[in-house]
């Protein structure tokens, strides 16, 4: 699979932060017997959920990096990396097989960076985000995390501690790199690649021996999606390429 650029890392990491904490506190639903069996195969031999990793943040510095002289916070590495930890962390109850913490912080600070190198970029190119533009992605997460407001979105946002401003300003740095990535040149996609994308989904599918899984379309019928999928790879691709770039031209310092 295409390496993913991870963008808007504090956005995502806080909701998934919030999408925890709410799942952690809800009632279990019927038919979840799925999942809950999943769970009693990471339990111990007298039954008992093996106990929940702590994420270690003893010695994280109050600048964890500077890009091109601008400082990225402890406070803010913290956040997202607690976060992704916590996702980490309720894996390993199932594999019994604890997170690296080591790895997951390089992994933290490379996003980071990799983030505040696309935003400087994109303000050095005259990108603007409007408030429209940043109440439109606002609302957006809020759908795609099965929120039913923007008001419930910035309320899940608060319950971690952040304030509806810092969301604001996240969401305008999400927007100039959505911007900046949109605006990257791409080829388009050719029909020998489409066709041999979708062969390879349909060889997938049939290794798997799966006589649940619906059938798949047609290449006719499904050529909308995989070009969507196509091009958006490309641009994964690109956006990853870019940041390599703006990495070998910046003066980068890491304190981790």
């Amino acid at each position: 699979m295409p390496k993913k650029l991870m963008t808007s890392f504090a956005l995502a990491g806080v909701l998934a932060l919030a999408a925890c904490g709410d799942a952690s506190e809800s009632e279990p639903e019927e038919g979840a017997s799925a999942s809950q069996g999943a769970q009693e195969e990471g339990q111990g031999a007298n039954g008992e959920q093996p106990e929940m990793p702590e994420a270690d943040t003893e010695d994280i510095p109050d600048v964890v990096a500077e890009v091109n002289g601008d400082e990225l916070s402890g406070e803010d590495f913290t956040v997202l990396y607690e976060s992704q930890f916590q996702q980490l962390a309720m894996q390993s109850q199932m594999t019994g097989e604890e997170p690296d913490q080591d790895e997951l912080k390089e992994q933290t600070l490379d996003s980071m960076i990799g983030n505040e190198l696309l935003l400087q970029e994109a303000r050095d190119q005259g990108f603007e985000a409007s408030d429209e533009d940043v109440d439109a992605l606002i609302t957006e997460q809020a759908e795609s995390n099965g929120m039913e407001s923007a008001d419930e979105f910035i309320e899940a946002y608060e319950e971690q501690g952040m304030s509806a401003e810092q969301l604001t300003e996240d969401a305008r740095s999400q927007v100039l790199i959505n911007q900046l990535l949109e605006d990257l040149e791409i080829e388009e996609p050719s029909e020998e690649e489409l066709r041999e994308i979708y062969d390879q989904a349909v060889a997938a599918q049939e290794e798997s021996g799966s006589e649940e899984q619906a059938e798949l379309p047609s290449f006719e019928d499904a050529r909308e999606d995989v070009e969507e999928q196509a091009t958006s790879d490309a641009r994964n691709e690109a956006a990853i390429d870019l940041v390599e770039e703006l990495r070998s031209e910046g003066d980068i310092e890491t304190h981790l």
